[in-house]
This record gives C-alpha cells, sequence and structure tokens, in this order.
C-alpha cells in the first residue's frame, strides 16, 4: 500500500470548496485521468477512467460525508484505493482543500511510476486543476 498526502489553498469559501467538491459528476472538469462519474445512489459513483490508454470501468462507495469538513471515498474491488479529503477554513474567502491517497499500484508499470512519484505529481496536478476549476467565474457551485 503506498500513501500520498498534498494541500492546496484555493481562493474560495470553505462552503463553496465543499460543495464544489461533492458534486461528484463534475470530476472530470479537474481530475485528469476521469472521464466520467454518474450518482448511482447516496452512497455509490460509477467511474469511468482513462489512464495512459487504458480504459477502467468501477464504482466508488461515499464510506464518509461531513458537511464542509471531510469526504471519503473507496473504490470497489479493482482498482484498490481510498482517498480522503478534507476541508479547513483559513479565512472567509481561502480554504485548505488536503486530499490523502491509499493506494495499491498494480503491474510492474504502475509500481515504478509510484516509485518514480508520479502518482504524487499527479495527486498536485489534480488539486491544482481544481484550484483553477474553483476559481474560475463559470464554476459557481450549486447549493
Amino acid at each position: 500500500m503506498s500513501q500520498v498526502e498534498k494541500s492546496i489553498e484555493v481562493n474560495v469559501s470553505l462552503r463553496v470548496a465543499y460543495t464544489q467538491w461533492t458534486h461528484y459528476e463534475e470530476y472530470p472538469h479537474f481530475l485528469e485521468d476521469v472521464e466520467t462519474v454518474t450518482q448511482v445512489n447516496d452512497f455509490i459513483t460509477h467511474w469511468k477512467t482513462n489512464v495512459e490508454g487504458v480504459t477502467r470501468e468501477f464504482d466508488v462507495e461515499i464510506t464518509e460525508q461531513i458537511p464542509d469538513a471531510r469526504v471519503a471515498l473507496t473504490a470497489v474491488g479493482e482498482p484498490h484505493w481510498a482517498t480522503v479529503v478534507t476541508f479547513e477554513q483559513v479565512d472567509e474567502a481561502e480554504t485548505r482543500v488536503t486530499l490523502h491517497l491509499d493506494h495499491s499500484p498494480q503491474g510492474f508499470t504502475e509500481k515504478i511510476g509510484d516509485r518514480l512519484g508520479l502518482v504524487k505529481r499527479h495527486v498536485l496536478g489534480d488539486l491544482k486543476n481544481f484550484k483553477r476549476y474553483v476559481e474560475s467565474p463559470g464554476a459557481a457551485p450549486v447549493f
């Protein structure tokens, strides 16, 4: 099991950051390898990803959701990963978003990529994409 934890500060309120992050169907706008996310029910989402030309479809369980504070997701079956995202108010218009990822790289290529730090860079890139997305004028969340 490999772990990654990265944080970024976004120039939006805590409520806006949290609300935008929990609109799971919006993930393709800021998570690089995610093509679609469909909300199946209150606890399950269905994901389609494309990583380096390899397409996968799988379900993800929302294992915890504390409004304006924390969201935890776990992939059901393969790929093996779980993530916790926390939201901390820095001031009225700034929020720290911290993403903690536990994952089990599968196969030789994923294991080498993990050892070379590619997953850490990828997580940081996704957080930067989220920052651009949530701060953009057209990304006002639906409350």
